[in-house]
């Protein structure tokens, strides 16, 4: 119990001393390079909507943690059925120019898991395979009001293959664009 609390105040403090939080909101383009999971399967090209935090505890470092939901097909001769993949991520954010700046490029990168719920099965009630990864990339966030800024994030993300269908990692690639709200 002890150790959790330490833990949260950790994580607290960080955003807590920060310069600079961000929240957003985005959707765009979920695409598996290789979408042969195995056994005859296949995870088809789908859409993304994601949230996440951002703080700048200085002006070209930063950290993110967020949560996106991604919609695929899982296929199989041809027939394929809608599926869900839930995403945690927590990133490390390297920006190009100061906090505070209208135009922030930035790199990111960081650690994963993927969850990913087959037809006919829910997140909800713990149903699903979760593989853990990493992943990386890069975007730009441009400042278009005081409080307000628009985001552009490419990322890729490497993971297990689930549901034991063959051995491996698997690249989930996310193109998409977001609005967020600077404090």
């Amino acid at each position: 119990m002890k150790k959790t609390h330490l833990l949260l105040l950790a994580l607290f403090s960080t955003t807590c001393f920060a310069q600079s939080f961000e929240a957003a909101v985005s959707g765009g383009v979920s695409k598996f390079s290789n979408e042969d999971i195995g056994g005859g399967y296949s995870l088809d090209q789908g859409f993304r909507l994601g949230f996440r935090m951002s703080f700048n505890p200085h002006d070209f470092i930063g950290g993110e943690v967020g949560y996106a939901y991604n919609r695929t097909s899982l296929s199989a001769g041809g027939q394929g059925s809608g599926m869900a993949v839930h995403q945690g991520f927590g990133d490390l954010l390297l920006h190009a120019t100061r906090e505070g700046s209208r135009i922030r490029p930035f790199v990111a990168g960081g650690v994963n898991f993927s969850n990913f719920v087959p037809p006919g099965q829910t997140a909800q009630y713990g149903q699903g395979q979760t593989k853990f990864g990493i992943n990386y990339g890069g975007g730009v966030k441009v400042k278009v009001a005081e409080h307000w800024q628009v985001r552009f994030d490419v990322r890729q993300y490497n993971t297990g293959v689930p549901f034991g269908l063959r051995s491996g990692r698997m690249l989930q690639n996310e193109f998409s664009v977001g609005v967020g709200y600077i404090m």
